[in-house]
């Protein structure tokens, strides 16, 4: 059995799938450790993870807070701004860091968060390792539109055009990034990326994103890309107090805008507004992003509160707004619950536009958001039953594959190891 290691970008929407592939790995009888950040430290070992710690310098404990508490805040392309800061950051302290924490650990093979660089440490030790997609996949072809635009596949020259101009552009906005790395590739005597793809496992590159949720293209599609399904290990996630006994028994919508951009008090009152007087009961999760008691008395008297037991309270619901994070689609689709996607940046317009593709939700866009136009697609997702049965047919597909153990399984394949 192998004595594997994986990097993670430091997010809970990161860290609830990481942890759920390192356990599946575990059950087949592998050692997993994951290198993080103190402020990590306790999320990954209550789900059963070996850590190692690194980053003290740069993020002392409390630091994590701090930088969420600004992306909380943002939207559009000012999120993809902080988070490219972020990945900046993180990516120059794994390059000083890293080979020194992967030697002492003595793993033999690393598994790297696609938004991570930790494949170049690596390739500095000469180690094989496997790009992980937490979020929509990079895939180089331009009949694939950029993760961060919203738009749909396109075969015309007009719509690949389009999508090549807006992978240079996503391209550009990173460029700070890959001169950091390339600097440090040189000086351990490594050829530079010159592409994006050039930051990818050359061995395999493997995503939680179902195929039944890509959208439907002929032709291209990159060889050492593996779809699964998503990684969820219910046990894992951390007990979360609810009051249940609020529920009474309406058609249950569930609104949350994830764990990193949840603090704006305007939309939260939009989205009660817009439920409000519905034959469905409203409840809002905050992710931890605010106080509940910013938000005042909202319309309708939904049910408020910091943190859901989100898997359960999906069995629950007929419709779910989100901002389209991965994790909560991917969560929703393997319920059969439509959605109605309000993408307020980084990888969410992607994740909206295939759920949109797919006939399976509704996208509103932040920009000129307002209760009316939400609660007209709330309706419409809630009254046409195609959207449900959209839904359902994802739901069938993810659940005729185990997400992580399928992933565990190509991880073996790739590395070539024996497991259970």
């Amino acid at each position: 059995m192998a004595k594997l290691g994986a990097f993670c970008f430091p997010a809970t929407g990161h860290l609830n799938p990481m942890t759920a592939l390192a356990r599946s790995l575990q059950l087949r009888g592998h050692e997993v450790t994951i290198f993080g950040i103190a402020d990590t430290e306790a999320r990954v070992r209550a789900a059963g993870i070996g850590f190692y710690g690194i980053g003290g310098r740069d993020y002392p404990c409390g630091a994590l807070t701090k930088l969420d508490a600004r992306m909380a805040r943002s939207k559009g392309l000012g999120t993809l701004r902080l988070t490219l800061g972020r990945v900046g950051k993180a990516a120059g302290m794994v390059l000083r860091e890293g080979p020194e924490a992967v030697r002492a650990a003595g793993v033999e093979a690393l598994l790297v968060d696609e938004v991570e660089f930790a494949g170049s440490v690596a390739d500095r030790l000469g180690l094989p390792w496997v790009s992980i997609a937490l979020i929509p996949p990079f895939v180089p072809y331009d009949r694939y539109p950029p993760f961060w635009f919203g738009w749909g596949p396109g075969q015309g020259r007009l719509r690949r055009f389009r999508n090549r101009l807006g992978i240079l552009l996503l391209s550009g906005m990173a460029a700070p990034v890959f001169r950091e790395v390339n600097r440090q590739r040189r000086a351990w005597g490594l050829k530079p990326f010159r592409r994006p793809e050039d930051a990818l496992s050359p061995l395999m590159q493997i995503t939680q994103l179902p195929e039944a949720l890509e959208f439907v293209i002929a032709g291209e599609r990159p060889a050492r890309l593996y779809y699964t399904g998503p990684f969820v290990h219910a046990q894992q996630r951390p007990a979360v107090e609810f009051p249940w006994e609020r529920l009474d028994g309406r058609p249950l919508i569930y609104a949350s805008l994830g764990t990193l951009q949840n603090g704006s008090v305007a939309i939260f009152r939009i989205i009660a507004k817009a439920c409000a007087g519905l034959d469905a009961q409203l409840v809002i999760a905050l992710g931890g992003g605010l106080d509940a008691a910013r938000l005042g008395n909202l319309e309708g008297d939904p049910v408020v509160t910091a943190f859901a037991p989100q898997l359960e309270i999906l069995k629950r619901a007929a419709l779910v707004i989100t901002h389209a994070g991965i994790n909560t689609v991917l969560e929703s689709m393997a319920e059969g619950v439509p959605l109605v996607a309000v993408p307020l940046g980084n990888d969410q317009p992607g994740m909206a536009a295939r759920v949109k593709a797919r006939g399976a939700g509704v996208v509103v866009p932040w920009r000129g958001l307002n209760a009316a136009r939400l609660r007209h697609a709330v309706l419409r997702v809630l009254q046409e039953p195609g959207y449900r049965e959209a839904a359902q047919a994802v739901q069938r597909s993810i659940l005729q594959m185990d997400g992580p153990g399928r992933a565990a399984e190509l991880i073996e394949e790739a590395l070539q190891l024996g497991g259970r």
